[in-house]
């Protein structure tokens, strides 16, 4: 089994240097609770993971099939509880793609492919909670 790890190190107040795979970066808290805002706080991540991983798988399965397209952006908005421990009940994934003449069955046949087959971070998310997903596309 593969097997993937981060870690990360305290550097005052609550922030943390993350690192993970040769990549490190900051995380910590807003100004409220004791943070500097010196980065990201760590559940918005997951937004981050859901939005990368998909996006990722997408423009591979457009490349494989051969579909040209300009631009690509992935957002991913949650909704979470107001009480604690909060957590996201719900995520949406909106897909933008840019280009000419783009063929909305193949980009809806690669989206489907990433969120059901490819995207480990998809797959399990949706175990835990709905994920919506919409499509948009901008002729250029």
């Amino acid at each position: 089994m593969e097997k993937t790890s981060s870690s990360v190190s305290w550097k005052g107040n609550m922030a943390f240097e993350v690192s993970l795979n040769g990549h490190n970066f900051m995380i910590d808290a807003e100004p409220h609770v004791g943070g500097e805002n010196l980065g990201p706080r760590p559940k918005p991540l997951m937004l981050s993971a859901l939005a990368g991983c998909t996006a990722m798988d997408v423009v591979a399965i457009l490349k494989k099939m051969r579909i040209e397209f300009d631009d690509l952006k992935v957002t991913v908005e949650g909704e979470q509880t107001e009480e604690h421990p909060k957590h996201f009940t719900k995520m949406m994934v909106k897909y933008e793609v840019w280009g000419k003449d783009l063929p909305l069955d193949k980009i809806e046949k690669a989206v489907n492919l990433s969120e059901e087959r490819y995207c480990g971070v998809s797959v399990v998310y949706r175990k835990a909670m709905p994920v919506e997903s919409q499509i948009v596309l901008h002729e250029s």
